[in-house]
């Protein structure tokens, strides 16, 4: 199958054969697709090469044979993206997350757009953590395991915000005592889903509600992004 001017990002490359480079590109109609650039690699490819950094918007085309694609043109759309210091540890997070959590040529459009909306927030310099949680929420939404951010799961009843919950992945948020090590206060739950950013404590109990989410999708695995984040934070 031909694809021609597929807007994509490339998540992740690594070499193959002498010059060419096996991609993971997240796609905006055919989802994350694996592909081969031939003769993007030494002296007389640089700038091809360089067209295909992270957080490039790209227009590609491609041929799809069973689970692979080759690349066969290639050309920046837009102005490219500069993410430096916490912005590009922030902006690898979310290709690993994408890599880690999604299967091949599963078209999730909501979720390019959500990633391409979350690179323009880092790039122009929003906060961090907030730019990630609402990623989050929204790369789970659309690969169908949204989170219930509104009602408790036993009773139905809507959330309180002075109240206190944990949050069981296959069930949704149960009320707990607000000393319990993984309570949530019902306003910061609310605020995710309405898209209004919590306090700076809110915003430290959405990150671990996520990661136990996200380690639940992935089998109990962890994100080597998470320890390169937790270093730079040390670091200050």
């Amino acid at each position: 199958m031909r694809i021609e001017q597929q807007p994509a990002y490339v998540l992740h490359a690594r070499p193959y054969r002498e010059t060419s480079l096996l991609l993971e590109c997240l796609t905006r109609e055919h989802g994350r697709l694996g592909v081969v650039a031939r003769g993007v690699r030494g002296e007389r490819a640089r700038l091809r090469r360089a067209q295909l950094e992270p957080f490039q918007p790209l227009a590609m085309d491609l041929l799809l044979r069973g689970e692979m694609a080759t690349l066969t043109a290639l050309e920046t759309v837009g102005t490219s993206l500069r993410l430096a210091g916490d912005a590009g540890l922030a902006g690898l997070y979310l290709n690993e997350l994408v890599v880690r959590l999604t299967e091949r040529q599963d078209p999730a459009t909501p979720l390019f757009d959500a990633y391409a909306q979350t690179l323009a927030r880092l790039a122009a310099g929003e906060p961090l953590a907030w730019s990630l949680r609402r990623f989050e929420r929204d790369l789970l939404e659309a690969l169908g395991y949204g989170l219930q951010l509104q009602y408790e799961s036993d009773t139905g009843e809507p959330l309180e915000p002075d109240a206190h919950y944990r949050y069981e992945v296959e069930q949704g948020a149960v009320r707990c005592a607000a000393g319990h090590v993984r309570a949530v206060r019902g306003s910061d739950l609310l605020a995710l889903a309405q898209d209004r950013p919590p306090d700076n404590p809110g915003l430290k109990s959405l990150r671990d509600l996520m990661r136990e989410v996200i380690r639940f999708h992935l089998g109990g695995g962890e994100l080597r992004a998470w320890r390169v984040l937790a270093m730079a934070v040390s670091r200050r």
